[in-house]
């Protein structure tokens, strides 16, 4: 998705407009607008979110979102993908899932797709891991790569098929391989 610099404004008058589509995004005092995912970026986002909540919710351990707006400390982005611990998931009182999600994702998961700035996602990444998130990545579907990002950690870059990817330490049951990730691509 290629995000396109607006204009300068500031959070509050951001929140007043009405929702887009391609959704808008607001960090670095200034509006990003996404543009529509593509074929791969589609289907991996399908399948990670269904596979993460099949265990997931089904557990009450966390609860993945696609295309989720988040805002906190003074930015409102939409992830890719967004998963909330079961404890984090902001409640209505009659214990329905809340609209607004004022707070930063447990897990945070970006797709590249074709012309989207690499830049972006990893600052992104890097702004919510300084605001409480624990595990961030970065597929980028087009090279056959995995990023995945942890507060006070090296960045670490998965290339082979085999490799295991890190999940958050909330789903110790959970894995995934790379080749798992983008096999989903495969239609025969």
């Amino acid at each position: 998705m290629v995000q396109t610099l607006i204009k300068e404004i500031t959070l509050e008058e951001f929140l007043k407009q009405s929702e887009t589509k391609p959704a808008q995004e607001f960090f670095d005092n200034k509006i990003y607008t996404k543009t529509m995912p593509q074929g791969q970026h589609s289907i991996i986002q399908g399948e990670l979110v269904t596979t993460i909540n099949a265990i997931a919710k089904k557990q009450k351990i966390a609860l993945a979102f696609p295309e989720l707006r988040c805002t906190f400390s003074g930015i409102s982005i939409v992830p890719d993908i967004s998963v909330f611990t079961w404890e984090n998931l902001p409640v209505n009182q009659d214990g329905t899932i809340a609209n607004k999600f004022n707070l930063t994702p447990d897990w945070m998961i970006e797709i590249l797709s074709p012309d989207q700035s690499m830049t972006i996602l990893i600052k992104k990444i890097l702004n919510c891991l300084d605001h409480g998130t624990i595990l961030g990545w970065i597929i980028d579907p087009h090279e056959k790569v995995i990023f995945c990002y942890a507060p006070s950690s090296q960045v670490q870059c998965f290339e082979a098929e085999k490799d295991l990817i890190p999940v958050p330490n909330f789903m110790p049951d959970f894995q995934l391989t790379l080749g798992d990730i983008f096999g989903w691509l495969k239609v025969k």
